[in-house]
């Protein structure tokens, strides 16, 4: 994929590459999956999208209306058929997505099993502990995704 620019402008391109024209619900999906520290469900762009100071879609005549949960499935499924967004599995029966970006900004994402929370975490020494794994298992690791499940500091007390 396209290094230059932010991810929304890299998806955009993408896009707009593969046929899809742009559009007001499309570019809102894109700038709030873009300022995002972790993966969201549809649920959860949907609410965001609608609250007073999220982010509308423009209709053709300027003025913002909300973006529809059918459009936001659908604008989904357009990035990830592109590579665009992946699905996140945190086994709480919700698809989550996030961008994908370059492996820099790779993350792992602890859940928790009381209230939901899903947080983001990076640890270096579990990485490298991957790729050495990787040189002894018979298969050329390409990627991975890891998922701690838990009670967070706010459940457990």
């Amino acid at each position: 994929m396209d290094t230059g620019g932010s991810w929304t402008d890299r998806a955009e391109r993408s896009l707009g590459a593969a046929g899809y024209r742009r559009g007001g619900a499309r570019r809102a999906v894109l700038e709030l999956l873009d300022r995002q520290p972790c993966a969201l469900t549809a649920i959860e762009i949907e609410q965001e999208l609608g609250r007073a100071g999220g982010r509308s879609a423009r209709s053709a005549a300027g003025s913002l209306r909300p973006v529809s949960r059918a459009s936001i499935y659908r604008i989904l499924d357009e990035l990830e058929r592109l590579g665009l967004v992946q699905r996140v599995a945190t086994g709480q029966a919700m698809v989550r997505y996030e961008p994908v970006r370059p492996a820099e900004h790779h993350h792992h994402h602890l859940v928790c099993n009381d209230c939901g929370a899903v947080t983001p975490f990076s640890d270096q020494r579990l990485e490298r502990a991957i790729v050495g794994l990787s040189e002894r298992v018979p298969l050329a690791v390409s990627e991975h995704e890891i998922v701690l499940r838990g009670r967070c500091r706010d459940c457990a007390d």
